[in-house]
């Protein structure tokens, strides 16, 4: 289970990658956070910028339009 849960189902981009940014920030090194989204190009989004910061994305999991990201804060 994730330390951190974040549902950002019913936004559009750009707002799940910037909650996915403030709440990585606010968290503390080695904490997990789940981003839950069900905007297609979210999901890539999201992944995109989760490597660009240096954090690593533990498992992606899609159940029907509900995609599940998983990330370790670096």
């Amino acid at each position: 289970m994730a330390d951190v849960t974040l549902d950002v189902c019913d936004e559009v981009c750009p707002l799940p990658v910037m909650k996915t940014n403030e709440a990585l920030a606010k968290m503390k090194s080695g904490e997990t956070l789940e981003v839950i989204v069900d905007y297609p190009p979210s999901k890539e989004n999201v992944r995109r910028l989760v490597t660009s910061k240096g954090h690593e994305v533990l498992n992606i999991t899609e159940e029907g339009e509900i995609v599940r990201l998983l990330v370790k804060k670096a």
